[in-house]
């Protein structure tokens, strides 16, 4: 019997969590005994480690027996296999900077797109032990509980979360200009380090919002689907489904999202 296109996502979301439960085994083993003399830099704080590039190999190599006729687009460039339709984007360890020091969070982030839509997402928070995932048409789910974004109707009441770009410079003022503005307009502004685990938590309702400006594709498709499937909004600074392209993301729950547009198109211009 041909499954329904339901069903095979739901069957692909299913191995893809396995998946990403073996390899975040391997990223733990490793945490135990790892050295700063391993890391590499490939631009100012933006590093590398045998650790990513291994846990890389490691899921392409599974995620080629899941749907052979899907391309990838990976962080560390261990497969670069162009797709007619599916594609694989994925994060091998998304907060390389926390793993390294020892800190949290830091997670896989794992994608399928159709046609450039999200269609399964699943984001493993390694530091937690927690997988958040969805599929297209599914609800989203934390550990296989369903999830929501918070209910936060105004930003004076929301907790904010953030990260510093790589290349963070190319627009620093504005940078400055709204963490100054969330700093005081909110119930806080959090830096985690790991942009998959924020938009997870934001999908959860841990945080209201999240926005960051310079990320690529391996950062947020997983989390664009699965923010969506818990009620969420997700767009790029000026509010439209171009985030992919120019790296921009804002992200919340329906309650602040217009709010939230509004003043991070006051803060930034794209």
């Amino acid at each position: 019997m041909t499954k329904t296109t339901d069903e095979l996502y739901r069957s692909i979301t299913d191995r893809v969590i396995e998946l990403s439960k073996e390899v975040a085994s391997y990223i733990e083993k490793e945490s135990l005994d790892f050295s700063l003399d391993t890391v590499e830099t490939k631009s100012k704080n933006d590093f590398v480690s045998y650790v990513d590039q291994e846990a890389e190999r490691q899921l392409v190599r599974v995620l080629k027996e899941i749907m052979p006729e899907a391309g990838f687009v990976t962080e560390e460039g261990t497969a670069v296999e162009h797709g007619e339709d599916y594609l694989w984007i994925i994060d091998p360890l998304d907060g390389t900077t926390n793993f390294i020091h020892a800190s949290t969070p830091f997670a896989i982030s794992i994608a399928l797109t159709f046609n450039q839509e999200p269609v399964v997402g699943v984001i493993y928070e390694i530091t937690r032990n927690e997988v958040f995932y969805a599929w297209k048409g599914s609800k989203a789910y934390l550990n296989g509980k369903e999830i929501h974004v918070s209910t936060a109707d105004k930003l004076s009441e929301a907790l904010i979360v953030s990260g510093r770009p790589h290349h963070y410079m190319d627009r620093y003022p504005e940078l400055l200009n709204s963490v100054d503005y969330f700093l005081k307009n909110t119930h806080g502004l959090r830096l985690s380090g790991s942009a998959a685990s924020d938009l997870a938590y934001v999908a959860c309702g841990r945080y209201d919002g999240r926005f960051e400006f310079n990320l690529k594709p391996w950062d947020i498709a997983a989390g664009v689907l699965i923010i969506q499937q818990a009620g969420g909004h997700i767009s790029d600074f000026n509010g439209g489904n171009n985030y992919f392209k120019n790296g921009s993301v804002l992200a919340s729950n329906k309650g602040i999202f217009e709010e939230f547009k509004t003043v991070i198109g006051g803060l930034f211009e794209y």
